[in-house]
């Protein structure tokens, strides 16, 4: 006896024409895009006196916040794969801000963290979010509830992925 495959849930309907929501500025995903696209120029500039990248800055965030971790750890914290991870640890340890070493009780580990000099750059760092709020026109309470709707998104899109969507 054969099975059919029960088919997929169905979607919710889509307020209004069908054809409406194949709109570039109706793509929540477009959207997104587009803003991070403009944070990172705003961050281009605003981050240009420490001397990072956005995605450097990220690394240099997570390590200020929770100190020494394996490269593994601080992958997951920034959604990032080991491949992406390691040149960016490598040009941050060139400028001598982070310190890359195995780890004493897992030899297959690289731990990570700040030197003395990544550790004082936090003092000058502390701008950058002041700057960057000023730079969205929004209150601050606005961008934490920002935050958090993204954060929810993540969560919801994560599952649907893992779900086969």
């Amino acid at each position: 006896m054969t099975t059919t495959p029960s088919p997929p849930p169905a979607s919710p309907p889509l307020p209004g024409a069908a054809d409406d929501w194949l709109r570039l500025d109706r793509q929540i995903c477009f959207s997104l895009n587009a803003a991070s696209r403009a944070f990172n120029g705003v961050y281009r500039v605003v981050l240009k006196d420490l001397g990072l990248t956005y995605p450097q800055y990220l690394v240099m965030l997570v390590l200020w916040e929770h100190g020494a971790l394996p490269v593994k750890k601080l992958g997951e914290h920034l959604r990032l794969d080991s491949g992406t991870l390691s040149p960016l640890l490598k040009r941050l340890e060139a400028a001598g801000l982070v310190r890359r070493e195995r780890s004493a009780r897992d030899e297959r580990s690289v731990e990570v963290r700040p030197t003395d000099e990544g550790v004082a750059l936090r003092q000058r760092a502390v701008e950058v979010p002041r700057r960057i709020l000023a730079a969205t026109g929004f209150e601050a309470d606005e961008v934490r509830a920002l935050s958090t709707h993204l954060r929810d998104l993540t969560a919801a899109l994560d599952r649907a992925a893992a779900e086969g969507a």
